[in-house]
């Protein structure tokens, strides 16, 4: 064990007594819209077409699909084009011949999750409902889309914006010591590096603990004002590294409910910045996994609310990761606008007001993204000298962010093999092989098994060759 994981772990006050949980680390991990309104026979347009698409990457043909379902094919043709209705029983059926879990039942039915009204009482209950084993979905990753994510947005922003109001004085002081809230801060920043060099693995158990002892600190009722908040604000980054880890191990579904958990926390504490900048990681599970102008979205609302309270640095990473989004909707005005705006930013230097967690936010970072965008829409040459500048920024991928270092790693070898340049290929995909030696990452692994899924064409060089033979 590292001298890091020791010292967080002698840190740890209360552990939760949690199972673990499998991973879904399947390359084939499908995304399902959940924007649905249909009740019993009733279901909209973008319901019909999640059950069309469902069934396609099924594989199965039409025919044997129907049959295995118990209705013909023609009368499921009539309910994904919509001249026939989709009872419960044709949604049920979808899901038990797809193993959907139960997916389109629920949406027929009119189920959706975390239904909490958005204020105070709302945020706990979601808190309490993750921190004692809710979110742990074992089905395919529903991802919010289209009317639905605007609903959630437009929810954040307003709760946002009233607990921002000023109110009025309570007459209770406040009774848990600020220490006790400070240790559980402290123990938050070792787990975001340990994610960083060791990868998601069990940081997701770790950091579910800490939300566990900051529930146990809101039921008891001895915080109030100005400390309470502070704890939302620390539930909610709290809640952002469950998901972020989840995401990256491949627990899809569960990621997107921590993530609106960590949004309604950070709208109970009027934390702007804390709701920024769990949209900002949200934002990259929709981009890689849904619809990439919902990251858009999500990016525009971060950077909206916190215009005129963040820090430069703060802002940069916003428009970068911005920037990461335009590249995924092939919008190269946009991510050069915003890539260009996010390198000002930084070059403004540091502000007292930094938030911590936003250490990792360099000029090589922001280049590390500007090689990725560059490759996204199909420029190596241009990826490469942005990988190239990032290098020479200092980036410390193999010290301090191996996992993410592997990811760029292998998108530079990507560039280069787009480039018919296989040796230096070979040679960036051995250096992402090391960097994944000791990282626990289904997201980077997955990242690798394309790569040399890539290369595997290119069987007939020797040094392909060797490196598909030998990693």
């Amino acid at each position: 064990m590292s001298s890091r994981v020791s010292i967080w772990t002698d840190a740890i006050c209360v552990e939760m007594s949690t199972p673990r949980y499998r991973a879904r680390n399947n390359d084939d991990d499908r995304f399902l819209g959940d924007s649905f309104s249909g009740k019993g026979g009733i279901m909209t347009e973008e319901l019909r077409a999640e059950l069309r698409a469902a069934r396609r990457r099924s594989g199965l043909a039409f025919n044997v699909f129907a049959r295995a379902a118990g209705y013909s094919e023609s009368h499921l043709r009539n309910v994904e084009n919509g001249t026939k209705p989709a009872t419960r029983d044709v949604a049920r059926a979808y899901d038990r011949v797809l193993a959907t879990g139960g997916v389109f039942g629920a949406m027929v039915d009119g189920a959706t999750t975390q239904q909490a009204p958005w204020n105070r009482q709302g945020a706990f209950a979601a808190l309490t409902e993750m921190a004692d084993g809710g979110g742990l979905d074992r089905r395919h990753f529903v991802v919010t889309t289209g009317t639905a994510l605007t609903a959630l947005i437009g929810q954040w922003s307003a709760a946002v914006e009233a607990q921002a109001a000023p109110a009025a004085a309570s007459s209770t002081q406040p009774v848990a010591p600020p220490r006790l809230l400070g240790h559980i801060e402290k123990r938050l920043d070792y787990l975001r590096h340990l994610d960083d060099e060791f990868g998601s693995g069990d940081i997701a158990r770790y950091a579910r603990s800490e939300l566990a002892m900051i529930v146990q600190l809101l039921r008891a009722g001895r915080l109030n004002g100005s400390t309470e908040d502070r704890a939302y604000s620390l539930a909610s980054e709290a809640a952002r590294q469950v998901a972020w880890t989840m995401f990256d191990s491949g627990r899809h579904a569960s990621a997107e409910r921590f993530f609106e958990t960590s949004l309604r926390a950070s709208a109970t504490a009027g934390d702007a910045v804390a709701g920024a900048y769990a949209m900002s990681f949200m934002a990259i599970q929709h981009y890689t996994a849904g619809n990439p102008q919902n990251a858009v979205s999500l990016m525009d609302t971060a950077e909206t609310s916190v215009s005129g309270n963040a820090t430069p640095k703060m802002r940069a990473m916003l428009a970068s990761r911005k920037a990461r989004a335009l590249s995924k909707t092939n919008d190269p005005r946009g991510n050069a606008r915003a890539l260009e705006a996010a390198r000002k930013l930084l070059d403004r230097g540091p502000h007292d007001d930094d938030p911590p967690f936003l250490y990792w936010v360099t000029r090589g970072e922001v280049e590390m993204i500007a090689g990725s965008s560059a490759l996204e829409m199909n420029d190596p040459a241009k990826a490469l000298r942005c990988f190239s500048a990032a290098v020479q920024a200092d980036y410390p991928g193999d010290v301090q962010y191996p996992r993410t270092h592997a990811i760029y790693l292998a998108r530079a070898a990507e560039a280069h093999l787009a480039m018919h340049d296989l040796d230096a290929a070979v040679v960036q995909a051995r250096h992402a092989a090391r960097c994944l030696g000791s990282v626990d990452s289904a997201r980077s692994s997955s990242t690798m098994v394309g790569l040399r899924r890539k290369l595997a064409v290119h069987t007939t060089n020797a040094a392909v060759r060797e490196f598909l033979q030998v990693g």
